[in-house]
């Protein structure tokens, strides 16, 4: 057989106009073109950007990348692992796999058979979450593979069995600034004074801190918030989340 017959056997790749390719220091690949891409190898990448259209990743594929971005919409048939990904909309078609940290999209749409896991909408919600439910992950076990053992075996086996959790061995508030201590507590407080059972003088109380939070004016709050909070007699969770932030953000 002749080299233009082999030749003939393999598809072209056209790398249009404008398209930027690089690798990082951690081995891993960053491309940005301004058309569309399809994706249609297994990868580990830094940023993947569409500037003006559409991102497609195919079944049967398994993308892990740090940031996505695309100038219209991200298409997921097979498997993506990502820390943030932006698009207008956002689509998983059956039997797609999304393991998104942040997601910033006008529009989501999920088929039945399709499973979407994270999907936090900014690193405010995340930090909330984390404040939230710190308890629990302090019980985690000291390193959690990906691709191990668990209770969804099916689901999870399909990640990357690269993607390591690693050991979780300080808490979530240790890992927050004061700045988003307060933030969390103004966040928390905004929700706890519409409690419906809530007395005047304790909805007053809160709505004092509440102020001072938001005209961050912390010498205020130092003075008033313990004696604000113990003017509640029903301590709701949230609330004792707000005097665990409150006590960090204080010290």
């Amino acid at each position: 057989m002749s080299a233009a017959g082999d030749q003939a056997n393999f598809p072209t790749m056209i790398i249009p106009r404008g398209t930027e390719i690089r690798v990082n220091q951690h081995g891993q690949l960053s491309i940005k073109t301004p058309g569309n891409l399809v994706i249609q190898n297994s990868g580990n990448y830094s940023e993947i950007e569409s500037t003006n259209g559409s991102i497609r990743i195919e079944e049967h594929v398994t993308v892990e990348a740090v940031s996505i971005r695309a100038g219209q919409a991200c298409f997921i048939q097979g498997t993506l692992t990502a820390w943030k990904v932006h698009a207008k909309k956002i689509s998983l078609e059956d039997r797609a796999r999304a393991f998104i940290m942040l997601q910033e999209s006008e529009h989501l749409e999920l088929a039945k058979t399709a499973r979407l896991v994270g999907n936090f909408a900014n690193e405010k919600e995340l930090f909330f979450m984390m404040g939230k439910f710190s308890p629990q992950l302090k019980e985690l076990p000291g390193g959690v593979d990906m691709g191990g053992g668990s209770p969804q075996p099916r689901e999870i086996s399909e990640r990357p069995t690269t993607m390591k959790i690693p050991a979780v061995t300080i808490t979530a508030q240790t890992t927050i600034s004061d700045d988003d201590h307060l933030k969390i507590a103004q966040s928390l407080l905004e929700r706890e004074i519409a409690r419906p059972d809530l007395t005047p003088p304790e909805t007053e109380a809160l709505r004092e801190v509440l102020f001072a939070l938001r005209e961050r004016n912390l010498p205020r709050v130092s003075t008033i918030w313990r004696d604000a909070l113990n003017e509640v007699k029903t301590k709701s969770d949230a609330l004792r989340q707000v005097a665990e932030h409150l006590e960090h953000a204080m010290k």
